[in-house]
């Protein structure tokens, strides 16, 4: 049993990265005849027009992984989980289309967040929701909540994560490794609470990543557009059918997520559109600064993300998971204002932010 499951695992994920690996070089191709090109601009200042049809292959690669994963014999003892994969499945293929026609035309942050509600609305009508979550404190289940409050908790995170992962693809690798490290992390959390076949999905990620992350390594050949959105997606819906493994995810996004916090307070501050990005991002600030190069920084935010997410494998203690929790955010947050004091002395505030 323990043979015919690798070997699903070895299918999928080798799958994944063949795919990934084609696609890219197919959507690299593809880009510049669609026009889907970046160009350098305030927030964006890498040389010259760069591919960024990203999303193709990160869908379509992950798409027919999971599909095929199906029919693999693994045990599957969820009775819920056929529907889970249509929301999963759905879900990120219509945020896949609009973030094409996001690449495509620049839509306004409306109609981003419009289809990122849609493509969120879907997986929480599959169940994919959340209805209980454990107490840190005491170790209790609480729930399941009403469904209002169980519809309202899963949207915000849903879009937490879409949003999270689209503000931090700002370097090289950045987003695809973080993102590449979670993968990991949840598939080794299913694996060892015996979840076989919930276990493909992140292993068809996690192919799907590496191939893709050979050609978006700094200096990148293809960037992923919207593709971020979508990762950002799957990665929260693969956290709530693997269990409400949230916990994990947060030490995993924790920096991520408070440098979106940051940055969303500062710009309501200043009187913008939080939706809309700028320089005023971490790691922004640090490149901008001259603090270090895109690939000494990315692989540090990697040892970060690493180090705290790899705590959840340490122990089931929910009160070591909120204490670890705790301590990220302290460290982060002194970071944060240090590299916010160190970058104001090294270049004007409208450099910085791209104002």
């Amino acid at each position: 049993m323990l043979t015919a499951y690798w070997l699903s695992v070895g299918l999928t994920f080798g799958l994944s990265l063949v795919l990934s690996v084609l696609l890219t070089q197919i959507a690299r191709r593809l880009s510049p005849a669609l026009g889907i090109l970046a160009k350098p601009d305030s927030r964006r200042r890498h040389h010259g027009a760069i591919p960024k049809l990203g999303a193709l292959p990160l869908w379509f690669a992950f798409m027919i992984a999971v599909l095929t994963a199906q029919s693999l014999p693994v045990e599957r003892a969820d009775p819920n989980e056929a529907i889970r994969l249509l929301g999963l499945v759905v879900g990120g293929t219509l945020i896949f289309l609009f973030g094409l026609l996001d690449d495509k035309f620049d839509l306004p942050p409306h109609w981003q967040l419009l289809g990122q509600v849609a493509a969120a609305g879907v997986a929480i009508a599959c169940l994919i929701f959340i209805e209980r979550f454990n107490n840190p404190l005491t170790g209790e289940t609480v729930g399941p909540l009403p469904f209002a409050l169980t519809f309202v908790i899963s949207m915000f995170w849903l879009l937490l994560m879409m949003n999270t992962v689209n503000f931090l693809d700002g370097v090289d690798g950045l987003a695809g490794g973080v993102n590449l490290i979670a993968a990991v992390l949840l598939f080794l959390h299913t694996l060892r609470e015996n979840q076989l076949s919930v276990s493909l999905l992140p292993a068809a990620l996690v192919g799907t990543l590496l191939g893709f992350l050979a050609f978006n390594w700094h200096p990148a050949k293809i960037f992923m557009g919207s593709g971020a959105v979508y990762l950002g997606f799957v990665i929260g819906a693969l956290s709530i059918i693997g269990g409400a493994k949230m916990a994990t995810i947060l030490l995993v996004m924790g920096l991520p997520l408070l440098d979106l916090a940051w940055q969303a307070g500062r710009r309501l501050l200043e009187g913008k559109n939080p939706m809309i990005g700028d320089r005023g991002h971490l790691h922004f600030r640090v490149l901008d600064a001259g603090l270090l190069t895109p690939r000494a920084f990315t692989l540090i935010y990697y040892a970060f993300c690493a180090t705290f997410g790899a705590l959840a494998l340490l122990t089931t203690s929910r009160q070591f998971k909120l204490i670890a929790l705790l301590v990220m955010i302290s460290i982060a947050c002194i970071g944060f204002m240090l590299v916010a004091r160190y970058s104001r002395l090294k270049a004007p505030i409208s450099e910085q932010i791209g104002q």
